[in-house]
């Protein structure tokens, strides 16, 4: 007997793709029979959604070698939480909590072998920020590729974000001194006076680079790389040699380059060649294997002693998620941005 067919579900597909900017006409939101699992599927419904820089990417033709493009008409990915409403799959029961690639809809078919049961925790959205993915990857770019010391300086733009968040809060925990760049006043305050930074500017204020050198007077040995644009500019000239930039993403580039006349690979190159800089791209997918069970562990005992500081941008309704998606990409979040798309 089917289990929920006669019930819609909801979903937002791709409907073109963007040129630059994501507009609201680029997404569509459908509705359709609640599908049925056949053998080796779970049927998930969704509790929240993650929205992260990376979909953007994806919605190109052609998107980055380790990742696929979204296929017009198909709905967009994204990681989720929820709740397993049947199962043809021996590890799942109707009622568990599992995290997996349900994409923006309220109900998803998935392989079961690509779920991960959830334990407890004080949210279930927690799993896609403060003990999921963003928080594991600044775990792993800060620790394994910047290096942290004792006494150095770091600098993390997209401060208050989902992954600058916990750069900046781990690296303190390493005895470093920390510097965020963020977009806003009031970002920059939450840096200070809840996150622990030693300061933070806003970018959206005059002159960045001159300001980023009297934060930084005994230059930067870590930039956490995630936006790249104008703040990679600021930073360049005030590396350290020897410095290193855990490279996780350049959002400023995302819909297009803004200054496409300026060539700024001789100022990078030379500076990499004349300050000898360690700059390694990671992509988070390769490290779950090896350093996942080590990050929930340190992170959940960070947690528990009142250590992280956490904070989620939480946006209600699956219709709202392209809206959101959008107001990410300008960085208008404040947060780990989080749809919830249904009730527990």
């Amino acid at each position: 007997m089917p289990v929920h067919s006669t019930s819609p579900s909801g979903r937002i597909v791709l409907a073109a793709r963007p040129r630059g900017r994501p507009q609201l006409s680029d997404f569509r939101l459908e509705h359709v029979p609640v599908p049925e699992p056949a053998e080796g599927q779970v049927l998930l419904r969704t509790m929240f959604l993650s929205l992260d820089p990376y979909m953007r990417q994806q919605m190109d033709a052609v998107a980055p070698v380790y990742s696929s493009s979204i296929a017009l008409g198909a709905p967009m990915v994204g990681e989720a939480v929820g709740r397993v409403v049947a199962s043809r799959h021996p590890r799942w029961r109707a009622g568990d909590l599992a995290l997996g690639p349900a994409g923006w809809q309220e109900h998803a078919l998935l392989d079961g072998n690509a779920l991960t049961p959830l334990g407890p925790m004080q949210s279930p959205s927690q799993a896609l920020g403060v003990l999921g993915m963003p928080a594991f990857t600044a775990y792993v770019g800060l620790l394994d590729i910047g290096r942290p010391r004792v006494g150095e300086t770091l600098v993390v733009a997209a401060a208050t974000g989902a992954v600058g968040a916990i750069v900046g809060q781990i690296a303190k925990l390493k005895g470093m001194r920390v510097v965020g760049i963020a977009g806003g006043a009031d970002k920059c305050v939450h840096a200070v006076e809840a996150l622990g930074f030693d300061a933070c500017l806003d970018r959206h204020a005059q002159d960045l680079a001159s300001r980023l050198a009297q934060a930084c007077p005994s230059g930067i040995d870590v930039y956490f790389e995630n936006v790249g644009g104008a703040v990679l500019d600021a930073v360049l000239p005030l590396l350290n040699v020897g410095a290193r930039i855990p490279l996780i993403g350049h959002i400023a580039d995302y819909n297009g380059a803004t200054d496409r006349g300026v060539d700024h690979r001789p100022a990078l190159l030379a500076a990499v060649l004349q300050k000898r800089i360690r700059m390694q791209g990671m992509i988070i997918l390769d490290h779950y294997a090896d350093r996942f069970e080590a990050f929930r562990r340190d992170m959940a005992g960070w947690l528990a002693d009142g250590r992280i500081a956490e904070r989620e941008h939480r946006v209600e309704g699956l219709e709202r998620a392209p809206e959101a998606f959008i107001g990410l990409l300008e960085g208008r979040n404040f947060g780990k941005v989080v749809v919830r798309v249904g009730d527990d």
